[in-house]
């Protein structure tokens, strides 16, 4: 089913970025597989995940750094009623066809938002958000968007700090300033530099991501953005800062540039979140669009239930 997949990326454009097979190399090596509903000779969907052991049990879920993955349903030009009656053919299927499981759990694209036929076969669903900024062509209208502290930002990082964006030299570069924003929390980076030098490697190939740092006339580097591509949607996928410098406004300055720096296919440009109160608010500064989507699961065994339970209450 794979080799099959794998095809279908290539030849449909619809298919998400985290739901691509060559994403899916990169950050799950061999750890993921995909089921397949056909109608005749037609793939009309599909369903990628990872597979992880946890206590002994399956767990059917998506790859760090992956914010998203889910079901893909073949776009219909049919009437509303015989869509509807479509992804309920294709969902119910993929939800049957998946292997046996403890646990199932996976973040559904935003433009997902059909889970009915899962809810039918005893799934649950809590709804999250990401912020999402449209019409990217239109820069006067995205300037317009900001917020005035961020477009204060802006200002003073270019005209007070002299900070200027472009291309990290390497990867090392955008990873040392990445990682000093885990430092100054006193946490360890969660994922390893190989981790991501394997996600470059994979988007350098395909022109599918921009590695970019924000560094004043001294030549110091205030902060980084890693951003990904595929179809018309760009994704914020990494970020920080020197902790030191984080007074600057380079943070928003990076980002405005890195959205006015995409390519003209790419019509919206995904923030990937965020739940947490205050980084949400930074990214609806720039006037991005609050876009809800679905984390979907279900739990296939009582035993990992009680397990999954006791684990929470202890880790608190």
């Amino acid at each position: 089913m794979k080799q099959a997949y794998r095809e279908l990326c290539e030849q449909e454009g619809s298919i998400p970025l985290f739901s691509q097979a060559w994403w899916l190399d990169a950050v799950a090596g061999n750890d993921w597989d995909v089921v397949l509903v056909r109608k005749g000779e037609q793939i009309s969907g599909a369903l990628p995940f990872v597979i992880r052991k946890r206590f002994g049990f399956t767990i059917l879920t998506q790859p760090a750094l992956t914010q998203a993955l889910g079901p893909w349903v073949r776009p219909s030009e049919k009437s509303y009623t015989k869509r509807l009656a479509f992804e309920k053919d294709v969902l119910g299927g993929l939800a049957d066809a998946l292997p046996s499981y403890a646990r199932y759990e996976q973040n559904w694209h935003c433009g997902q938002l059909n889970w009915l036929p899962f809810y039918w076969r005893g799934f649950e669903q809590t709804t999250r958000y990401t912020y999402r900024l449209e019409h990217l062509g239109d820069k006067e209208l995205l300037w317009k968007g900001l917020q005035q502290n961020i477009r204060g930002d802006v200002r003073k990082a270019r005209d007070r700090f002299g900070v200027h964006v472009r291309p990290a030299k390497n990867l090392t570069e955008y990873l040392e300033v990445n990682r000093l924003t885990f430092e100054r929390q006193g946490l360890s980076q969660p994922y390893e530099d190989q981790f991501i030098a394997r996600i470059d490697d994979a988007a350098a190939r395909r022109n599918a991501r921009d590695c970019l740092v924000a560094v004043d006339s001294d030549g110091a580097v205030h902060a980084g953005a890693y951003i990904v591509r595929s179809g018309d949607t760009a994704y914020y996928l990494l970020g920080g800062g020197d902790p030191r410098l984080r007074n600057s406004g380079a943070t928003s300055l990076l980002l405005w540039e890195a959205i006015c720096r995409q390519p003209a296919t790419v019509r919206n440009f995904d923030f990937e979140g965020s739940m947490i109160e205050p980084i949400e608010r930074f990214f609806r500064g720039f006037g991005a669009k609050q876009t809800p989507y679905f984390q979907v699961s279900q739990t296939d065994s009582k035993m990992f239930q009680i397990l999954h339970t006791l684990r929470s209450i202890y880790s608190k």
